[in-house]
């Protein structure tokens, strides 16, 4: 044990668990009842897919040895497939997926 009480752990599962219910009721509340979604929240919901797309790939590249073809060539690889995945299909998670596939399965052949 650490050290927590229960009451503790309790107070940080129902923290985290109404955060959570919170993020995912509030739209319904601040929308529902057949009221026009404003524009900006539209214009959110197309941008912010790739927008995490981009910050993903930034945040796999950041450690790359570009000098290493072990670790340069299923980074880029992965990357490839991910980007002409999410341009042909438009499926996120299909992109993500696959291109963890590529990156998992090509690590695994080179070292």
């Amino acid at each position: 044990m650490s050290g927590f009480t229960f009451w503790q752990y309790a107070a940080v599962i129902g923290a985290a668990a109404l955060g959570t219910m919170l993020t995912r009721f509030l739209p319904f509340i601040a929308f529902g009842n057949g009221k026009n979604t404003p524009k900006y929240i539209q214009y959110l919901g197309k941008a912010l897919p790739g927008a995490a797309l981009g910050l993903l790939v930034v945040y796999c590249v950041r450690s790359v040895d570009y000098l290493s073809l072990g670790s340069a060539l299923p980074t880029f690889a992965a990357i490839l497939v991910m980007a002409g995945l999410h341009v042909w299909k438009r499926k996120m998670l299909l992109s993500i997926a696959a291109g963890t596939a590529v990156y998992i399965l090509l690590i695994n052949i080179i070292h």
